[in-house]
Formats: structure tokens, C-alpha cells, sequence
């Protein structure tokens, strides 16, 4: 007997797909195994989410229709080596690994079979139900597999179809993205402290502001650079930051950190 969903590495991202599908009715939890070397893990997956978890691969893509290769960049070829033999061959094989492509998973997974994979990559506020992710075929993955993993990851995120050659640029502005935005926040919270905000104060000044920002960017029509003029009066207090910003070359360096980013995505997959 079969299930719908097998999982390799039992994380926290493979968590939020596992919780947004069940909660969205696209994959009952009886029809999820989850696989992980951790018992703290395998604890969380079956405690918590009421998904059968078990310690080795093979067991949880033995007669799956979907595998989730949930698993680091540089474990994936031990990995895949290891259950190759194991998984179905009409199986429809999605990867959420950064730089890993999908002729890597093809060529790994071995036997000779035209293993149909997509290539996905999702970011931690999947875990909030507004993730975003994308997703590039592989050259044997159909319209109905692009389908398939469009409908497990839109009950948790927004869903973008793109060529497999953008992915690392993908990892880089969305995967990594929000570290950005955290990190944007601790420096907000920082300087409230050189200006004798208590902790508690420039914390919640900072994050609730960022939070309405982002709101605001949701639900106007109006890019960031209008949304920024409107805050920015000529001679005023945000022009005089917006200017040592740009004094400073933020904006290029802010740039230059995401193409290193991406250029990462690019080494991992090498």
C-alpha cells in the first residue's frame, strides 16, 4: 500500500509544507511519511502534526507518488544514491535544496529512469502561511507535475513558474530575503538604543513599522520608490537618512550582497 507524500528531512520548512498542506485538505496527514535522523524531529512530525515519521529514507519514499527532498545541498548526493532503488519510477520527485539542479537529482537518483523532478524554493514564512516560492521543471516534468507541486505549495505561499536558469537568483532575493528584512530590523532596534530607547521600546517601534510598511507595499498599486516619496518631505527627517544612505552606497551594497548571494546558490550546486 502506497501513500501520496514521502518526505526526506523532517526540518522546519518541510514542516510548514507538511502543516499548510493538511490544514488545506490537499494531502490528508495519514498519506504523509516524514524521514529524519533526528528523534526531536521525527517527535515534532508525529506528536505535533499527526504524520507517521520514521528514522530511515527508504521507508518513507518506498511506494510514494510524491517524494519532498527536504534535505542540505551537501548531503543530497548520499542521499539520493541511497534511495534510487527504492523510490517508484513514475514518481514525482520536487527538491527544496538551494543551487542543487534538477539533472543532479536525475543523474543521482540513477537507473537509468527518466525521473520526472521539480525544482522549488520556498522561504521560512511558509511557517505563516505567506510564503513565497518557485518553482522550474525539470526536462522530464510535465504541465500536470508543475500542477501537482503548485498545489501543495500555494496552500502556504504564492507560487511563481520560472526557467531552472533564474533559480539562483530566486534563492538569493526570496530563500535568503528574509534575513534581510530580520536584519534590517535588528539595525532599526540598534540605533533606537544609541538614541536611549529601552530594548522593549525600539523593538516594537521597529518591527511594527516594518510590518505596517510591508502592509502598505501589499496593498498599493504604487512601487517602493513612489511609496518612499510619499514618506520622504523635501529638507526633512527621512531625506536626511535617505541621503547618508545613499552617501554611503547602501543601495549598491545592498545589491552587491544578494548577487553574492546567488553567486553562493550557484557554488553550492557545483
Amino acid at each position: 500500500m502506497g501513500h501520496e507524500l514521502g518526505i526526506i528531512g523532517a526540518g522546519n520548512m518541510a514542516e510548514a509544507i507538511a502543516r499548510s498542506v493538511i490544514a488545506a485538505g490537499v494531502i490528508a496527514k495519514e498519506q504523509i511519511v516524514a524521514a529524519d535522523v533526528s528523534s526531536a524531529r521525527r517527535e515534532v512530525f508525529a506528536k505535533q502534526i499527526g504524520v507517521a515519521a520514521v528514522e530511515k529514507n527508504e521507508e518513507a519514499v518506498r511506494g510514494a507518488r510524491i517524494i519532498l527532498l527536504s534535505v542540505k545541498p551537501q548531503h543530497m548526493k548520499d542521499v539520493l544514491g541511497g534511495i534510487g532503488g527504492v523510490v517508484l519510477g513514475d514518481a514525482l520527485v520536487i527538491s527544496i535544496a538551494a543551487g542543487i539542479s534538477s539533472s543532479f537529482i536525475e543523474k543521482n537518483l540513477g537507473g537509468g529512469k527518466a525521473w520526472r523532478v521539480i525544482r522549488a524554493m520556498p522561504n521560512t514564512p511558509m511557517l505563516m502561511g505567506k510564503g513565497m516560492v518557485a518553482l522550474a521543471r525539470g526536462k522530464n516534468a510535465s504541465e500536470s507535475d508543475l500542477a501537482a507541486a503548485r498545489k501543495i505549495f500555494q496552500a502556504g505561499a504564492t507560487v511563481l513558474e520560472l526557467d531552472e536558469s533564474k533559480m539562483d537568483a530566486v534563492t538569493a532575493m526570496s530563500g535568503s530575503g528574509p534575513a534581510y528584512f530580520f536584519y534590517l530590523v535588528e539595525q532599526m532596534t540598534r540605533a533606537g538604543l544609541t538614541l536611549g530607547l529601552s530594548e522593549s521600546e525600539a523593538r516594537v517601534l521597529a518591527s511594527r513599522t516594518c510590518i505596517g510598511a510591508a502592509a502598505m507595499l501589499e496593498g498599493s498599486a504604487e512601487s517602493p520608490q513612489e511609496l518612499r516619496k510619499k514618506v520622504t518631505s523635501p529638507g526633512g527627517t527621512t531625506q536626511a537618512a535617505i541621503e547618508l544612505m545613499e552617501n554611503k552606497q547602501l543601495g549598491d551594497t545592498l545589491v552587491a550582497a544578494i548577487r553574492r548571494a546567488a553567486e553562493r546558490s550557484r557554488e553550492l550546486g557545483t
